[in-house]
C-alpha cells in the first residue's frame, strides 16, 4: 500500500518561495509518474504540475508555468515543487499524487497548506 506524505506549506508573502516536499512509502515509486494538485477556498482541485516516472518530462498548468518547478528523487521516493514569485492566487491547499497505469490519479497524500498574503 503506497503512502505519500506532503511537507513543506506555510504562509508566505506575494512574491516569495516556498518548496513542497511528498515523501511515498512502498517499492515501486520509480515507477509511475507523479503529480501535484491544489484546492483554493471554494474552488475545485486542480491539476498544478506533472512528473514522468523517470523525471525527463515535466509538464504544468499555465497558471504555474514559469514559476513553479516540479523534480524527483527516485532513490530517496520523493517528488517535489519548487514555487517562486508566489501570488495570493497561489493559496490553497497542496495535495501530491500518483498516476495509475490506467492514467488517472488513484493515491493521494493528505494535503499541505500554502498561504500568500498581499
Amino acid at each position: 500500500q503506497v503512502q505519500l506524505v506532503e511537507s513543506g506549506g506555510g504562509l508566505v508573502q506575494a512574491g516569495g518561495s516556498l518548496r513542497l516536499s511528498c515523501a511515498a512509502s512502498g517499492r515501486t515509486f520509480s515507477a509511475y509518474s507523479m503529480g501535484w494538485f491544489r484546492q483554493g477556498p471554494g474552488k475545485e482541485r486542480e491539476f498544478v504540475a506533472g512528473i514522468m516516472w523517470s523525471g525527463g518530462t515535466t509538464y504544468y498548468a499555465g497558471a504555474v508555468k514559469g514559476r513553479f518547478t516540479i523534480s524527483r528523487d527516485n532513490a530517496k521516493k520523493t517528488v517535489s515543487l519548487q514555487m517562486n514569485n508566489l501570488k495570493p492566487e497561489d493559496t490553497a491547499v497542496y495535495y501530491c499524487a500518483r498516476e495509475s497505469r490506467l492514467g488517472n490519479y488513484d493515491t493521494w497524500g493528505q494535503g499541505t497548506q500554502v498561504t500568500v498574503s498581499s
